[in-house]
C-alpha cells in the first residue's frame, strides 16, 4: 500500500500524520480515537471491511485494530484485511484485535476457563516500545480486561511482554515488523496509563509528531471546502445549535458569499434564541441569511398531537418542506451543508454496514439531498462534540453559541408532554430561561452537560395570595455526561433548587409547583420525550 500523501490533496500535510482505526464492533472503539486526538494525532474509525484502495488513499502511518464481541475461533469471525498486514506500517491489536492478529499470522487462540472482565493486573515480563517511560520490567500494573478467549500460542516472530492470570500473552511484540498486541483495553480510563501506551505507539513506534491541532484542521478544511466547491453555491440549514453554527462559520470562512444559510424558526426555540441567531450570523458575521418565521405553521400542525414520535416526525417533515420552499426561492444550489458529527457517522454504520437500533427518531434535514439533487458537504463529520466547540472558538463564534448545551431539533415540543400550543411554549420558555439564568449565576453552566425545564401535562392545587390555584407543574432536569450516551443527575444543593423554584412560581404565570428529576440515563433518557 502506498502511504505517501497525495500532493493534489489540499490536506496532504495532515495525511503524513494519520492513523487508521479498524472497528471490529467494540463498544469503546470511539475512545481509541479520542485518546489519539488528545495526543495530537489525527485518526479515523472505519469498519474492518474497508478496502485496500480506500486505505491507500487515506495513507495511514499506523493501524489500530479494535476489540469486538466475536470469537476468532468461529468460522465466520471477522478477519483483518490482507492489505493491513501487507502495508508495512505499524499495527496495534487491542483485545479481539490482538487475537485476530495472532490467529492470522500462525498463532493459536482458544476459549478460556479463566475469563477476565473488569480490572486485572498484568506483570511486565520484558521491555517493549509500548511501555517506554511508563512500565518497567518486573512491575505489576492495573489494566481493564474484557475477554473470554485468549491467545495460547504466539505466531513466529512474537514475544510475550506482559502476562496476567487469565492471559499468558496479555501483551505481545514483534519489533522487527512493528506489530504489537494487548489483551486489555488501553483506551478506557480504567487502564490508568493506557493513554500513554497509545501515545507510545503513535509517537514512538509510528514516529508521529503529535502536531495535529484544531487550528490546523480549520485551515486544512477551509482549503478542502474551497477545492470541493469551486465557484458553486452552497446552502446550509441553520438551527442555532452548536453543530450547524460551526459548520456555517467554517464554510463561510472558505467561500464567503457563495454560502446562504436558511434559518427555519419553528417557534419552539428557547427564549431569545431566534434573535441571537440572526444577530450572530447576519449582523456579526455578515452572512447571507434567510430567516423564515414558521412558528404558526408548526404549532398549527402540532395542535392536538400527543404522541412524541408523531411530534418529531411532523416537525421533521415540515422542516424539510419549509427548507425546500426557501431553497427554491433562492434558485437552488449545488451543495447542501450539514453539521453531521463523527459519532453520528460511526453510530449509523455498524461493522457489518447495518443501521443502529432507533430509540427515537432524530430531527435532521437528511431527506433533502436526494429530493433536491444537491451534493452534500459535511465539514464536521470527522470531529467529536468537544472538538466542534474548539473549532467554533477558532472561528471566532461567541461563547454563548459555542458553549451552549445540546438542544433537540424538535425544540420545546418534546419538553411539553401532551398537546403543544403557543401559550404552553411561552410558559415553558420563561421557566427554562429562569433555570438557565440561575445556573449561569451560580457558575455551574459549564459543569453541566444539559439543563432544561419540562412543562408537565398535570395540574396541582396551590395557595398563592391567600387564594387557591390550580396550575401546571414544571420539572427541572440537569445532567452530567461525557457523550450523552449515559448521564447522571447534577447534585444541586437544596438552597439552589429552592431559589429556582421560588422564582419560577413567582414569575411565571401558569406554574404553581416545581419538581427536580433525579433519574439517571439509563434507565431514563435525557429528554422526556
Amino acid at each position: 500500500m502506498n502511504t505517501a500523501p497525495d500532493p493534489a490533496d489540499p490536506v496532504a500535510g495532515l495525511a503524513a500524520e494519520r492513523v487508521l482505526i479498524l472497528d471490529f464492533g467494540s463498544q469503546v472503539t470511539q475512545l481509541i480515537a479520542r485518546r489519539l486526538r488528545e495526543a495530537g494525532v489525527y485518526c479515523e474509525i472505519w469498519p474492518y471491511t474497508a478496502d485496500a484502495a480506500r486505505a491507500a488513499a487515506f495513507a495511514p502511518r499506523g493501524v489500530i485494530l479494535s476489540g469486538g464481541p466475536a470469537s476468532v475461533t468461529e468460522a465466520d469471525a471477522p478477519r483483518i484485511p490482507g492489505w493491513v498486514l501487507d502495508a508495512g506500517v505499524p499495527v496495534l491489536g487491542i483485545c479481539y484485535g490482538e487475537q485476530a492478529l495472532c490467529a492470522q499470522l500462525g498463532g493459536e487462540v482458544a476459549g478460556s476457563d479463566h475469563r477476565e472482565f473488569g480490572r486485572a493486573v498484568i506483570e511486565i515480563v520484558d521491555d517493549c516500545p509500548l511501555f517506554a517511560g511508563v512500565w518497567a520490567r518486573g512491575a505489576r500494573e492495573t489494566v481493564w480486561m474484557s475477554h473470554g478467549d485468549r491467545v495460547t500460542r504466539l505466531p513466529p516472530g512474537f514475544r510475550a511482554v506482559g502476562v496476567s492470570e487469565g492471559a499468558p500473552f496479555a501483551a505481545i511484540a514483534d519489533d522487527a515488523r512493528r506489530l504489537y498486541g494487548v489483551q486489555f483495553h488501553p483506551e478506557v480510563v480504567h487502564t490508568p496509563h493506557g493513554a500513554q501506551l497509545l501515545r507510545n505507539f503513535t509517537h514512538g513506534v509510528c514516529g508521529l509528531s503529535g502536531t495535529w491541532t484544531m487550528a490546523g484542521f480549520r485551515d486544512a478544511e477551509i482549503a478542502r471546502i474551497r477545492a470541493q466547491v469551486g465557484d458553486a453555491r452552497v446552502i446550509c440549514g441553520l438551527s442555532g445549535g452548536v453543530d450547524s453554527a460551526v459548520a456555517a462559520a467554517l464554510i463561510h470562512a472558505a467561500i464567503g458569499p457563495q454560502l446562504t444559510c436558511i434559518f427555519v424558526d419553528h417557534g419552539l426555540l428557547r427564549a431569545g434564541e431566534a434573535a441571537q441567531v440572526v444577530e450572530t450570523f447576519r449582523d456579526r458575521f455578515n452572512m447571507r441569511l434567510v430567516h423564515r418565521d414558521a412558528g404558526d405553521l408548526f404549532l398549527g400542525a402540532l395542535a392536538g398531537v400527543t404522541d412524541p414520535e408523531v411530534k418529531r416526525k411532523t416537525i421533521g417533515r415540515l422542516f424539510v418542506e419549509v427548507f425546500e420552499e426557501e431553497a427554491q426561492r433562492l434558485g437552488g444550489a449545488d451543495y447542501l451543508a450539514q453539521g453531521t458529527l463523527y459519532p453520528d457517522v460511526i453510530e449509523s454504520v455498524s461493522v457489518t454496514g447495518g443501521p443502529s437500533v432507533t430509540i427515537k427518531s432524530h430531527h435532521n434535514v437528511g431527506g433533502l439531498p436526494e429530493r433536491m439533487r444537491m451534493r452534500l458537504i459535511e465539514p464536521l463529520r470527522e470531529l467529536f462534540k468537544d472538538e466542534v466547540r474548539a473549532l467554533g472558538r477558532e472561528l471566532g463564534l461567541p461563547e454563548a453559541i459555542v458553549g451552549r448545551h445540546p438542544f433537540p431539533g424538535p425544540g420545546l415540543a418534546i419538553r411539553i408532554p401532551g398537546p403543544v400550543d403557543a401559550e404552553l411554549v411561552a410558559i415553558l420558555q420563561r421557566a427554562d430561561a429562569i433555570f438557565l439564568e440561575e445556573i449561569r449565576a451560580a457558575g455551574l453552566y459549564d459543569a453541566i452537560w444539559q439543563a432544561f425545564a419540562v412543562l408537565l401535562p398535570v395540574r396541582s392545587v396551590g395557595v398563592m395570595g391567600d387564594g387557591r390555584t390550580y396550575d401546571r407543574v414544571c420539572a427541572l432536569r440537569a445532567v452530567t455526561s461525557t457523550d450523552g450516551m449515559t448521564a447522571d443527575i447534577y447534585p444541586f444543593d437544596m438552597a439552589f433548587l429552592s431559589r429556582v423554584a421560588g422564582r419560577i412560581v413567582n414569575e411565571v404565570r401558569g406554574i404553581n409547583r416545581v419538581t427536580y428529576d433525579i433519574t439517571s440515563k439509563p434507565p431514563g433518557t435525557i429528554e422526556w420525550e
